[in-house]
């Protein structure tokens, strides 16, 4: 029986570009390769697409594209018929067949639904969410009032536009009372995220926000912590243990994310059975709820109360074998090649 082949794109035009070269070189090493046809497909910052044919420890490196004999150009073929890549190589291009494509990309030109309705233009299954979802869950604001007419508690917000008058994020950060969140409403791994304490920030945290995004969302800040659900499913969905983050101070914000200076990730969760129940069903509610498909980790605040509040969907989350997301379902009794081998079964299933 012909393997599929599954192309498999990093890199990527986001600031998140260096995340996705840890994830994707993870996934890369743990396919089996007796099963899938891997065809590497990296893209620069810069916007370039090629066929990666080197040796993935260089993906991980960031040197994956210093040598020119281990890289085609490639485009994605919006016919249909071509079901593909054209790949230009001397002295006329060819045509490279795709089966699957898992775009192992994080934050904007990847993970919000552009590289998604690309592939599907041009017929290749997604592995993962689709254009909709991805584009929804990678909007704050919007996944917000979908979440809480889900009827799931989110936090207050307001969303200001790049060049409104400041004075209406005074008015509500007054209202609603410090520690309040400014982020970008579509950016992830925490990029131009700050948390303020006093209104002589509120200024300053805007104009970073807009350095990733013409719309900036303040949210107010939730007491007790943060938890994650791993799910993986379309139609039947298969949720890993819940896990919780300890911070010593502050946020989670980048460089506690990859490096856990300070904080720390407990998985299992340090909460009762039941609290850990309630988290997993609200993570299918709004899993459901926003369209997702094949994959994604929910974040969710636990309130000293039990509330449980809605934080956002990561829809290509973290992919490194330290990552959550694996953490999660390695819990749950699954290696990391049997998560990657579920997630695929979902587009692959005859």
């Amino acid at each position: 029986m012909k393997k599929p082949t599954l192309a498999v794109l990093f890199g990527g035009c986001s600031p998140e570009y260096s995340v996705s070269l840890q994830s994707s070189y993870a996934v890369l090493s743990n396919l089996n390769p007796d099963r899938y046809t891997v065809l590497p497909v990296g893209i620069t910052q810069s916007g370039q697409w090629f066929h990666y044919t080197g040796a993935y420890d260089r993906i991980a490196t960031d040197s994956w594209a210093e040598d020119p004999g281990c890289l085609t150009p490639v485009v994605v073929s919006q016919d249909r018929s071509v079901h593909g890549l054209l790949a230009f190589s001397a002295p006329r291009h060819q045509v490279i067949q795709v089966d699957y494509a898992l775009p192992i990309l994080h934050g904007k030109n990847g993970e919000d639904g552009t590289v998604q309705g690309l592939l599907e233009l041009a017929g290749i299954p997604v592995v993962g969410c689709g254009t909709l979802a991805s584009a929804l869950c990678m909007d704050k604001d919007r996944a917000h009032k979908l979440a809480s007419l889900a009827g799931v508690a989110v936090p207050a917000s307001l969303v200001l536009n790049l060049g409104e008058d400041p004075q209406a994020a005074v008015d509500f950060a007054r209202q609603t009372g410090y520690p309040l969140f400014v982020k970008p409403v579509k950016a992830g791994s925490s990029y131009g995220i700050s948390q303020i304490h006093q209104e002589e920030e509120l200024l300053p945290a805007l104009d970073l926000a807009f350095q990733y995004d013409n719309q900036v969302i303040l949210e107010e800040t939730i007491p007790g912590f943060e938890v994650g659900c791993a799910v993986i499913g379309t139609r039947e969905l298969l949720v890993g243990e819940i896990d919780e983050i300890e911070l010593s101070g502050g946020f989670f914000d980048f460089t506690e994310k990859y490096t856990l200076k300070t904080s720390a990730i407990h998985v299992p969760a340090r909460v009762d059975p039941q609290t850990a129940q309630a988290v997993k069903q609200t993570a299918k509610v709004l899993y459901r709820a926003l369209g997702c498909a094949g994959f994604a980790r929910v974040d969710l605040f636990l309130t000293p109360q039990g509330k449980i509040v809605f934080n956002e969907i990561n829809t290509i989350p973290g992919f490194t074998e330290h990552s959550r997301f694996p953490g999660m379902m390695q819990a749950a009794g699954m290696t990391f090649p049997e998560i990657l081998d579920t997630i695929l079964g979902q587009v692959m299933a005859p």
